[in-house]
């Protein structure tokens, strides 16, 4: 039997993009003349798959829309100006014609896209973590430099707290002390025994909210107890790896009846910082904010640095020695890869 040949990434990317570019395409083909489109409405994105996007109306029925070329960048959360059709194309009800500027973005970095928006127009980021697979500060730290940088609110929570037992609990709440002495607020709940579900649904009240956290922490699971009448479809962390698996693969955003909406993103097991430069980073510990300018010198990488005013206030201990390791790994990170230049000439 002759063996399969393995397609290089380049050659797996091109492939991506022809079949990309037949659906757009088949997708452009499926448009309208100005008398066949009703009049100009604003509706919200409720989620963005490729060159179609469904839209919510301002009646609260949904429809799947067409992009006009002109529209370069739309996300979960969006802002729209529409038109329906006064027939059905395939499917596709309208076209989305321009999008109103967004209030606030949230982004991460990609290797062929570029800086890529995730979610628009929210006001609060929940960074779910978990006890299973395994409860990651670094994470953590990574969204709360993405917020910081946005100026969105971020809330920590801690799911599957079902798990907790005498051989980590003690270890997991002292981490998350340090970031409740900074002054980031802390949920906690399990969607199994449903305790805690009444104080996160109270805390997405009267905000645009996203889950944002790694594979596997239960962020689907958390918008099932949540909304038991969606029914989503959820996954167990692998048993082999020990890692979360995919499961929520487009942005979809929820309505509470209580008032209140909710971004579920799919997870992702890095959340890159490469588009950022060092000093954002630094600004992204909002604990440092103290020491900003401090040390010896003015190119300071603040690593094993003469004069480095934030390796000072570790040895004294007044910043927690396990931020500013994750710091120094950060810094790190944005220079081994290769790609940072990209993001920051």
């Amino acid at each position: 039997m002759a063996k399969t040949r393995k397609l290089t990434k380049g050659q797996n990317r091109r492939i991506q993009e022809n079949r990309d570019k037949k659906l757009r395409i088949k997708a452009d083909n499926v448009q309208w003349q100005d008398d066949e489109l009703g009049e100009v409405q604003t509706g919200t994105v409720i989620s963005r798959f490729g060159q179609h996007a469904d839209v919510e109306a301002q009646d609260g029925q949904c429809y799947r829309c067409n992009l006009r070329r002109s529209v370069k960048s739309l996300v979960c959360g969006d802002t729209v100006l529409w038109r329906l059709g006064k027939e059905t194309e395939h499917s596709i009800r309208g076209i989305i014609e321009a999008v109103h500027e967004r209030r606030s973005v949230l982004s991460r970095p990609d290797v062929y896209d570029g800086l890529k928006p995730i979610a628009a127009n929210i006001s609060q980021i929940i960074i779910v973590s978990s006890v299973l697979p395994v409860f990651n500060a670094d994470i953590i730290d990574r969204y709360l430099v993405a917020a910081e940088q946005t100026g969105i609110t971020p809330v920590l929570l801690l799911n599957k707290i079902d798990l907790l037992a005498d051989d980590n609990k003690a270890a997991i709440e002292a981490q998350l002390q340090i970031y409740r002495d900074i002054g980031y607020k802390i949920i906690y709940a399990s969607s199994k025994t449903a305790e805690g579900i009444d104080n996160v649904r109270e805390q997405l009240s009267d905000h645009t909210s996203i889950f944002v956290g790694q594979s596997g922490v239960g962020k689907s699971t958390l918008v099932n107890s949540l909304m038991p009448e969606l029914g989503l479809l959820t996954k167990e962390v692998s048993e082999n790896s020990g890692l979360g698996q995919h499961t929520t693969t487009v942005a979809r955003l929820y309505h509470f009846t209580e008032g209140g909406d909710l971004i579920d993103s799919p997870g992702i097991r890095e959340f890159g910082l490469w588009h950022l430069t060092p000093e954002q980073v630094y600004h992204g510990f909002i604990e440092f904010a103290d020491y900003i300018g401090g040390c010896k010198f003015r190119d300071c990488k603040h690593q094993k640095d003469p004069g480095c005013a934030l390796i000072a206030a570790g040895e004294q201990g007044h910043i927690r020695a396990e931020r500013l390791a994750s710091f120094q790994r950060i810094l790190a990170s944005l220079d081994s890869n290769k790609l940072t230049s990209r993001f920051n000439d």
